[in-house]
């Protein structure tokens, strides 16, 4: 309401909402608390927060990232022939808001909202890595490749940080291996990131290796189109 009639008193909108004013005031009070509603001092009246550019930034650099990383997540799957995902930072996991299928009678199953567990797969790695958060003890073991001990997850994520990409054989899924790289904002934040992942028996280690030039290149070329820029992928180390 406020958005479509600009800034009102609180009688003015316990009018138009069909309520008494009191339970307008509450309302007022936890969203001016919350940072998005705002109140006039000098008319009295309440107009949107300030925080609300936050949020629609937040959205809006989302869905950037999605529509600048889908051309690259098509060539992915073009060149290399196995699934490619896209996920942003969550919480506690990063969560898949993009896929486009390998062509392939057997593949990976991911699915769109689809939570990339943080310390058992190659994106949840990158994010770790990334933002330097860390999951809360104990570990839940997905397979018996699952990274459960605290001091291994830290150096793992120490080598992520430091090579720029993560990897994960067998360790959220058996027979599922992935590798993936970190996508940069303008901010310098981590902004998304992309992922290569396949069976196995056809996307075991030398497969990873051979696919991970190219996947660092694409993370760059997105990281660019948002602005962002992460180490040159020719620095890293395999």
């Amino acid at each position: 309401m406020l958005a479509d009639e600009g800034p009102l008193g609180t009688n003015a909108i316990a009018r138009h909402t069909g309520t008494t004013a009191s339970t307008v005031s509450r309302q007022l009070g936890t969203l001016v608390e919350a940072g998005l509603v705002e109140h006039e001092p000098d008319s009295g009246r309440y107009r949107l927060g300030i925080r609300l550019v936050a949020l629609g930034n937040a959205v809006l650099a989302r869905l950037d990232v999605r529509a600048a990383a889908r051309p690259h997540l098509e060539e992915l799957v073009a060149v290399v022939g196995e699934t490619a995902t896209l996920s942003v930072p969550g919480e506690p996991d990063a969560i898949t808001i993009d896929i486009v299928v390998a062509p392939r009678f057997v593949s990976g199953t991911p699915h769109l909202g689809r939570p990339s567990v943080a310390h058992a797969t190659a994106a949840g790695k990158v994010m770790l890595a990334c933002t330097g958060r860390r999951p809360q003890p104990p570990l839940a073991a997905y397979t018996t490749r699952t990274i459960v001990d605290p001091e291994a997850l830290d150096a793992e994520l120490e080598r992520v940080a430091e090579r720029g990409w993560a990897d994960a054989f067998e360790e959220r899924e058996p027979e599922l291996n992935a590798v993936a790289a970190p996508i940069w904002s303008s901010a310098g934040t981590l902004a998304g990131i992309v992922a290569l992942q396949g069976p196995a028996g056809r996307f075991g280690r030398p497969a990873a290796r051979r696919a991970l030039p190219l996947l660092l290149e694409r993370a760059d070329a997105i990281s660019a189109a948002l602005g962002g820029s992460g180490p040159a992928a020719a620095e890293r180390s395999e």
